[in-house]
């Protein structure tokens, strides 16, 4: 299948600025390709901004960034309507959302007006200023991210709206042995890893993509997949550890999810470790553990395993 060429070559071109985070790489191209958003959890200065400049590059788009503050407005993402005295009418000031790939910086550092106006334009792919709106060019693809460690000063995201993003990936620390590698790219005059992003080589264009999220959906799903998904969402339901389960949109989700990594992997049917493989992702973000549950230490992702691991494999 041509998706599963083309992954092999995103990936790998990918790989020659982003070091030791294969796997949310993959997971990463999964949502694009699926057309969804990714939330994106790490500690600064393991290439959360590197990583959305090297995808715009590779897939030969426009990428922007929006450092999210506790004074931005909803104006300052969408844009606004800006009086011009030599031609004494209004003109549109487009905002950073006017974009194909959009890096909201730290989106839990501003208050929930201004994080709303960003996902409802998610999710309409479309905004309204002054009564006009407005569609967004295709692809519009958002990676929010957030710091794990820093509290003080924040407005989390509610359930509803963290339930507008398609995956939640996590961005952990490189292997040594990578870090190593990644320091060798500072040698002598060379910038490093932001200045080699420029180096990249284009490997879909626009037109390639609609292609290939039309090959993703054309993917069969037996009943027997269906089942074992929403066999899945509803076992979150009724885990004694999880207060608020996975929503019928987790389940249309990890079928969206599936149906791409099967077409990843070179097939045209999904099989159930396709679903395996999204689930954590696609799941980590939109379940709620009870508050005895996070105080006894149990990650959201051990929760999850333990759940799936219960629900019967379809043969």
């Amino acid at each position: 299948m041509r998706l599963e060429q083309k992954t092999r070559e995103t990936l790998a071109e990918l790989s020659k600025v982003i070091i030791g985070q294969d796997d949310m790489l993959r997971q990463l191209l999964t949502a694009f390709l699926s057309g969804g958003h990714v939330l994106m959890e790490g500690v600064p200065g393991i290439g959360k901004t590197l990583t959305a400049k090297a995808l715009a590059k590779v897939v030969d788009a426009d990428c922007k960034r929006v450092q999210f503050t506790p004074d931005l407005m909803p104006a300052d993402i969408l844009g606004t309507n800006v009086f011009d005295l030599k031609e004494s009418a209004f003109r549109l000031r487009k905002g950073p959302v006017f974009t194909n790939v959009l890096l909201a910086d730290e989106i839990n550092r501003t208050p929930p007006k201004t994080q709303s106006a960003l996902l409802e334009a998610m999710e309409e792919r479309a905004v309204t200023i002054d009564g006009t709106t407005l569609k967004l060019e295709e692809p519009f693809f958002v990676i929010a991210t957030q710091n794990p460690v820093e509290y003080e000063g924040t407005y989390p995201l509610p359930e509803a709206q963290l339930d507008r993003f398609l995956m939640k990936l996590y961005v952990g620390y490189p292997s040594r042995e990578h870090e190593d590698m990644l320091l060798k790219g500072y040698e002598g005059n060379d910038q490093g890893a932001h200045a080699r992003v420029e180096d990249l080589k284009p490997v879909l264009t626009r037109s390639e993509l609609e292609d290939l999220r039309k090959e993703a959906a054309s993917v069969r799903v037996e009943e027997g997949i269906l089942h074992y998904i929403t066999g899945i969402t509803a076992a979150t339901r009724q885990s004694v550890q999880i207060l608020l389960g996975a929503s019928p949109r987790a389940s249309i989700a990890l079928l969206l999810t599936s149906r791409t990594v099967a077409a990843m992997n070179g097939r045209d049917y999904v099989i159930p470790d396709d679903v395996v493989e999204v689930a954590l992702p696609v799941l980590r973000h939109r379940i709620l553990l009870r508050p005895e549950t996070h105080a006894s230490g149990v990650s959201t992702d051990a929760v999850l395993m333990n759940v799936i691991r219960k629900v019967e494999i379809p043969r």
